[in-house]
């Protein structure tokens, strides 16, 4: 039995967006195990960073702070690949990406955020604030 073409182009596009569909949440699901990886990472930076900061001599230190930027570093790949099939996690790999700018001390809040949202059960990282200060205006000269 053959159907109407009408039919046949419902058929069609039922098939289309369901795929469509059925993709997307494959790509979701991806992302999110990639950001679950670079967590791992995260967890382990600062587990390290946290040791240099009490270690008994300055050579511990100094190892455990390099191991501790390693692991950030072998982080932001896979952050990367997050972001690239989830834009909800760009800034995730952005805060990853100033390590090489930024030291650990000040990236472990927003990492520590970021990660435990995911652990949490979280459906994406801690986002920055929407809201910008209002820049204060000088009085113009003659009021």
């Amino acid at each position: 039995m053959k159907l109407p073409p009408a039919r046949q182009s419902i058929g069609a596009a039922v098939v289309i967006v369901g795929s469509i569909l059925g993709l997307a949440g494959c790509a979701h699901s991806n992302a999110q195990a990639l950001v679950n990886q670079a967590c791992t990472h995260v967890d382990k930076s600062l587990s390290l960073y946290q040791a240099s900061t009490g270690a008994p001599s300055s050579a511990t230190s100094q190892a455990d702070g390099a191991a501790a930027l390693q692991q950030l570093r072998d982080a932001l790949p896979l952050a990367a690949a997050a972001a690239g099939e989830d834009p909800e996690w760009q800034a995730f790999m952005t805060t990853l990406s100033e390590t090489s700018r930024v030291p650990e001390a000040d990236l472990v809040t927003a990492l520590s955020q970021q990660c435990s949202s995911v652990a949490d059960g979280g459906i994406g990282p801690v986002s920055p604030p929407t809201s910008v200060a209002p820049v204060p205006t000088k009085p113009e000269i003659g009021q």
